[in-house]
């Protein structure tokens, strides 16, 4: 008999999946383990048992004493994330019970060189480190995200990306020589939707759209629980999905694309004149949301112009839900109501009535993403718990 198939094999691959259901999932009741993992109650009973003994595991203290849930231990390491907006970073550290121990938010110039920003990052993540107690050496990994596509096969940030000091820039190369630290980026739609499953407003689905709508406009796909990146890296797209042939131009070259009716710059431009030049999307929904009529006049009109292109996503890939994040998803329903109408209109009738809501976790969804991926994706334990010796 190989060693895989013994009774002690068997019993450590069942070991294995307990621990990589609680790092994926965060804390766990022994009967949602059950179900999850496949195994009896009977094996989930003894395996925990042995685990906790051996100070792999610790009950949730946030769990209700009827239903007391199962949680990493403390000591098995940490996770980090860092979240490059369009002018900011911000850096996360979470145990791998799914606790964020800490946060720090730092400014950037919109024209900042990606070793500017690499650097910025760095001196946040090792500020924070310090700050909670943990050595650099308990850091299971550490999740990036950036406003833009990145090429999988070179590792590049596309020339589509927000951020030009980025552009054909090497993120996972650049961060691990300043951390020196394993490192995985992904696009910041990508981490939303990721960071929505795993504390959010997606937490029961395995197919869902989450469209993020700030700076620029980008959607991150989940299909069958797992991100979708298609063949080059680059799926989700959205704000360049092009919805009316003779419309501005946008950025990227094209014209009527998404993003030139709904991103930051579309919402911005008929409101500066009114408003002034250093108007911002907070500031817009802000007064939308106190009445201003051309304020919500141009947040409905992006509404819209996204109901057209989700509708599109719907009929393609009939997700379980979709959800809005970014600045202009604090709108609610000012956004919202027109972009369901518009999905109500265009979608087939099997994919109209697709929930569409706003994502829960506002501007922290992205960092909180960065650190889901390290959680779902590195399987590393970096330190032996309690016990273990």
């Amino acid at each position: 008999m190989s060693s895989s198939a013994s009774p002690g094999g068997v019993r450590a691959s069942n070991r294995e999946r307990i621990l990589a259901l609680l790092r994926e999932r965060g804390p766990m009741s022994q009967a949602d383990l059950a179900r999850a993992s496949g195994l009896s109650p009977a094996t989930i009973s003894g395996i925990a048992r042995e685990l906790r003994e051996t100070g792999w595991l610790d009950d949730d203290p946030d769990a209700p004493a009827r239903g007391r849930a199962l949680a990493l231990s403390r000591s098995a390491g940490v996770a980090v994330g860092i979240d490059f907006g369009h002018s900011h970073v911000r850096v996360a550290v979470a145990d791998l019970a799914h606790t964020v121990l800490a946060e720090a938010e730092e400014p950037l110039d919109v024209d900042h060189e990606a070793h500017e920003g690499v650097a910025l990052a760095g001196r946040l993540v090792r500020a924070l480190l310090d700050e909670v107690g943990v050595a650099a050496d308990r850091v299971t990994g550490v999740g990036m995200g950036l406003p833009g596509p990145l090429r999988r096969d070179s590792g590049e940030v596309g020339d589509s990306a927000i951020l030009p000091g980025w552009i054909g820039a090497r993120p996972e190369e650049l961060m691990h020589a300043e951390l020196g630290l394993a490192v995985r980026v992904e696009n910041d739609a990508n981490l939303g939707a990721l960071a929505e499953i795993v504390w959010g407003a997606g937490r029961d689905c395995s197919d869902l759209v989450y469209v993020k709508v700030a700076t620029g406009v980008g959607a991150g796909l989940v299909l069958n629980g797992r991100l979708y990146h298609g063949a080059g890296g680059t799926a989700g797209e959205i704000g360049h999905v092009a919805i009316a042939e003779t419309g501005p131009v946008c950025r990227c070259g094209n014209r009527g694309c998404l993003e030139a009716f709904a991103g930051a710059e579309a919402v911005l431009e008929p409101l500066r004149r009114r408003h002034g030049d250093r108007l911002t999307l907070r500031q817009v929904v802000l007064q939308a949301q106190a009445g201003d009529v051309g304020c919500r006049r141009v947040i409905a009109d992006a509404g819209r112009a996204l109901g057209i292109a989700v509708a599109g996503v719907c009929n393609l890939l009939a997700p379980e839900r979709v959800l809005v994040g970014g600045e202009l998803a604090q709108a609610g329903d000012l956004l919202l109501e027109p972009l369901r109408d518009a999905v109500g209109r265009s979608a087939i009738a099997a994919t109209r009535e697709v929930p569409v809501v706003a994502g829960v976790l506002g501007e922290r969804a992205e960092v909180l993403g960065a650190v889901a991926l390290v959680l779902r994706e590195s399987q590393r334990f970096v330190a032996a718990p309690a016990g273990v010796g």
